[in-house]
């Protein structure tokens, strides 16, 4: 049986108080399993990013509860949940978000040193290695295609070893061939790393390699099979 690794029931969000009320998420539920590459499509402002916020423990619902392996995010603390965001949750974000001055492996060192540990040079050999990036290792962002950025970003999400891996709109900067790749490499990391990976998208092109598909519209989430 497949373990679920985050999963969010019935939940509600609600921005504003009486007559000025918005419903961003309508009793919305939602599961990924460890090994799974889900998509969630939906057009802007359908509640896409409201349920990534939510995801992440950046945000808390209104109503409903969000279980990271098992364990109920909603009564945690802000500083219990910022220690879940870097522990068990890696990011990608439409800008690759990687920082200009540092080199592709200095990305790297940075998090061990956020993490107060030594680099880890043979895991971020490997995973440069595992995504066609060890040409590149020394260089900096600005020297990077915008796939190879996207990839690097792939790359880091992985490297602290999350229980989930949320992409925000991971291929809205690149042409199609590259977000084409780029996805293909999302789909291959979750079944090789059995990682839990939800890719948040408004191109319906993209979704042929995902698990699983849900689709939001006005706040309402449904899974498509």
């Amino acid at each position: 049986m497949s373990t679920s690794v985050l999963e969010l029931q019935h939940i509600n969000k609600e921005f504003g108080h009486g007559h000025t009320a918005v419903t961003a998420l309508a009793d919305a539920n939602f599961r990924v399993n460890a090994g799974e590459f889900v998509a969630i499509i939906g057009p802007s402002g359908s509640g896409k990013s409201t349920f990534l916020t939510i995801a992440a423990g950046l945000q808390t619902p209104t109503s409903g509860k969000v279980l990271l392996n098992g364990q109920a995010l909603t009564q945690q603390s802000e500083k219990q949940r910022l220690a879940y965001r870097f522990n068990e949750i890696g990011f990608i974000l439409q800008s690759s978000n990687l920082i200009p001055f540092l080199t592709v492996t200095e990305q790297f060192k940075l998090v061990d040193k956020m993490a107060r540990r030594t680099f880890q040079k043979s895991a971020t050999l490997k995973l440069l290695d595992e995504l066609a990036l060890s040409d590149v290792k020394d260089a900096y962002p600005n020297e990077l295609s915008g796939g190879e950025r996207q990839r690097v970003a792939i790359a880091r999400a992985l490297y602290n070893n999350p229980s989930v891996i949320l992409a925000d709109e991971p291929t809205a900067s690149l042409d199609t061939p590259r977000s084409i790749d780029v996805v293909k490499r999302l789909a291959d990391e979750a079944h090789h790393h059995n990682k839990a990976i939800v890719m948040v998208t408004h191109d319906q092109r993209l979704i042929s390699n995902c698990d699983v598909v849900y689709r939001i519209e006005d706040g309402k989430m449904t899974r498509t099979d």
